[in-house]
């Protein structure tokens, strides 16, 4: 049986939701972990259509990339605007929120913006921020080492970017001498032993320790195993906000702001710069982030692409000299929606996973 807490799991590990900015709320904002799963809807937004839509589909769990609550809730009532949450809690579906985890997660949202525009040696835009993570060593006898193993990299231990089930393992000589009413594995209680062990290091997040400490111990044949946790400090070079990569054959920003048309459902973009501008350096930001035109000048960017930019932004590009193309925030978000589905549907073959039908831009054009 699939479970919420199973697809959160997943979702934590595809899109961690310590890359989500502070002021975010994300992770798993209505439901029961323990629920079962068989139908999965992903959505850009809750609204009124896409939760019809979940509920005629029979949906178990919703992810949402905008959360449904920025602020604390005072009332949940079917008679407001926000009923349609009351009718989904009514109907047992649950709901995640990956957002900004989503946008900056390498392979996320503006990953796929840079991939399905043709961009090449993309990084960050803004690098990651260091973060807290442990190492746990372990000492065990050799044939222990693989059973513990197994149960650290099943509890979340040994990930290091791409990279799963990492260790180190170094050889040499333990000693114990176990007081009265010991039972240890290996020689006699009240006698000073000697035993060859293994020194076993794997990382691991701090969110994961205690459910990592408890598998070793499960798996160690060790009545006391003899383990310590180092913190360290973490970060990810491939982790970060925004991106901002390079054309392979540089064009003219009026025929980089159609191929932004052409792949992207923008239907109502708009752009800031001469049209025969030389264009090979973009920055891109999904969503409404025209707060990083900033960073996306500093990078060396000839033209920044994001969802949404306030009039005197533009006028901030243009007085900076740097290209912008307003794309929508529909467009520059929804596609990587409906990849989210293909990818939860790959790794869950077992349920049934779609991107909502329902789901509209509410701009229009005429």
């Amino acid at each position: 049986m699939t479970t919420v807490a199973d697809l959160a799991a997943w979702m934590d590990t595809f899109a961690p939701l310590r890359l989500a900015e502070d002021w975010d709320n994300v992770g798993l904002l209505l439901g029961d972990p323990g629920a079962s799963v068989q139908n999965v809807m992903t959505c850009l937004t809750v609204t009124p259509e896409s939760a019809a839509e979940a509920i005629d589909k029979g949906a178990n769990l919703i992810v949402s990339h905008h959360p449904v609550w920025f602020k604390p809730v005072q009332r949940l009532r079917s008679d407001r605007a926000d009923g349609f949450l009351w009718s989904l809690a009514r109907a047992g579906i649950s709901i995640y929120s990956p957002h900004t985890a989503f946008d900056n997660t390498k392979g996320g949202i503006n990953d796929f913006l840079c991939e399905t525009l043709g961009l090449v040696e993309v990084r960050p835009l803004k690098p990651g921020v260091e973060h807290q993570a442990t190492k746990v060593v372990v000492f065990t006898p050799e044939s222990d080492r693989e059973a513990v193993l197994l149960a650290a990299f099943g509890a979340g231990a040994g990930r290091i970017g791409e990279y799963v089930e990492c260790s180190y393992t170094t050889e040499g000589f333990g000693t114990f001498l176990g007081l009265e009413g010991t039972n240890p594995t290996f020689g006699e209680s009240g006698k000073r032993e000697m035993a060859r062990e293994q020194r076993i290091e794997v990382v691991c997040p701090r969110s994961s320790l205690a459910e990592v400490l408890a598998a070793i111990r499960t798996a160690h044949s060790y009545e006391e195993p003899a383990i310590d946790v180092y913190p360290t400090i973490v970060r990810d070079e491939a982790e970060g906000v925004g991106r901002v990569g390079r054309l392979a054959e540089p064009m003219t920003l009026d025929a980089f702001a159609k191929r932004v048309r052409e792949r992207l459902p923008a239907t109502g973009l708009q752009y800031v710069g001469a049209p025969e501008r030389r264009v090979e350096r973009v920055a891109v930001a999904c969503g409404g982030a025209d707060d990083f035109l900033g960073d996306a000048a500093r990078s060396g960017a000839d033209v920044f692409l994001t969802g949404e930019a306030r009039f005197h932004r533009a006028l901030e590009a243009e007085a900076k000299g740097i290209g912008l193309i307003v794309a929508g925030h529909h467009a520059t978000e929804r596609p990587a929606v409906e990849m989210l589905a293909s990818r939860i549907g790959k790794d869950f073959p077992n349920l049934t996973v779609w991107a909502s039908a329902n789901e509209h831009d509410p701009l229009r054009t005429p």
